[in-house]
């Protein structure tokens, strides 16, 4: 596959597209999802098809991935393919690598051109196009397919209009629906929509998949970096390039840090760390700062209830600040950190307090709950 061509070729901005790596269209390999993948290759073998699949997991596992991977089957061979691989080199690969198939419909959130960025929310014109979409004949015969990714990105009368065209689809088509938060969609939708669960990977899967992604887009990492983030990702391919190709580790350290000297805070370092994280084209920046942050909370949670989970110079915080009975409170905080974290991002809230009120709950809870 010439994946560095088309991607020379590709616009630069996209919507959630992992700098300097292929975009899921463009991978032509699926690692770890073969239970997900046998699902779906069933369901078409059986000849009674659900023409509607919500792709539900964590952010950055492969839903993407293996929604191109089955479109791309689907559109090639049909039942036939039996969800089996297109090749690099088939036609219909690059038609849909370059979004150029006829029978294939992306609905994402739409450029903006007076503010040179991609819109919050998939509004109600972008899922207008599928009337001319389904209302006219399958441009080379055949299956269509619609993916929408994110569907939780839908704004209330996209979804509106979505839901009317998944009640009444046309014969062979099939809605591919990807989500990271399916409790962001309408009860209306996710009841007409069979749910596939897509789970991060394990340990050898995400290797292999991080691995491939490293080779095929000419990016290294040495050995070390490569072990920590592969630790850190949670079994996220797309977290882990983040963290081997980008300041992801750098961010890791900085709350490693921070952490390291509550209950007292360095004025300093935090102020330094909103200033980098707060801006509002930081966005990807923060909600990795904050998957980080959990992440290793979560961590030091279960490092403290079985002395197990924590990596490195974790085990020590782990020792320091957490305990069997303080546990409680370190799970209640977890849950008020994701729970703000969510709020934010979804209410378009203040980043700097976000970030502020979050070390501030942290040192109140070493302080009131110290081992």
């Amino acid at each position: 596959m010439s994946a560095a061509a088309d991607r020379a070729r590709a616009p630069v901005a996209e919507p959630d597209r992992l700098a300097g790596f292929a975009s899921p269209r463009e991978v032509d390999r699926v690692f770890g999802h073969d239970n997900a993948l046998g699902e779906l290759a069933s369901a078409l073998r059986s000849g009674h098809m659900h023409h509607a699949w919500l792709l539900v997991g964590p952010e950055g596992v492969g839903k993407a991935t293996l929604a191109y991977h089955f479109a791309r089957s689907v559109l090639a061979h049909g039942e036939a393919g039996d969800g089996a691989a297109v090749h690099a080199d088939h036609a219909v690969f690059r038609k849909v690598a370059g979004l150029q198939h006829p029978n294939l419909l992306l609905i994402r959130r739409s450029w903006i051109e007076k503010t040179k960025r991609y819109s919050q929310w998939i509004g109600v014109d972008e899922v207008r196009r599928l009337r001319a979409f389904l209302g006219s004949t399958a441009g080379e015969g055949g299956w269509r397919v619609v993916i929408v990714d994110r569907a939780d990105e839908l704004n209330q009368n996209a979804a509106n209009a979505l839901l009317k065209a998944l009640e009444e689809p046309p014969p062979q088509t099939l809605f591919l629906l990807i989500s990271s938060a399916e409790g962001r969609l309408p009860v209306t939708i996710r009841s007409r929509a069979r749910t596939l669960r897509v789970p991060a990977l394990g340990a050898d899967d995400l290797e292999r998949a991080v691995s491939a992604a490293l080779a095929r887009d000419g990016q290294t990492a040495d050995a070390k970096t490569r072990k920590l983030a592969l630790a850190l990702s949670q079994g996220s391919v797309r977290r882990a390039l983040e963290l081997v190709s980008g300041e992801g580790i750098g961010l890791y350290k900085d709350i490693m840090a921070t952490f390291a000297g509550l209950p007292e805070l360095d004025g300093g370092r935090l102020h330094k760390q909103v200033e980098k994280l707060a801006g509002a084209g930081d966005t990807e920046r923060l909600e990795l700062y904050l998957s980080l942050l959990l992440g290793l909370i979560e961590r030091l949670i279960r490092c403290g209830a079985t002395g197990e989970g924590a990596l490195d110079q974790e085990a020590a915080l782990a020792k320091r600040l957490v305990s069997k009975q303080n546990l409680s409170a370190w799970a209640e905080a977890w849950e008020a950190l994701s729970e703000a974290r969510a709020e934010a991002f979804a209410l378009n809230l203040d980043r700097s307090l976000l970030l502020l009120d979050t070390w501030f709950r942290l040192q109140q809870l070493v302080r009131e709950h110290p081992i």
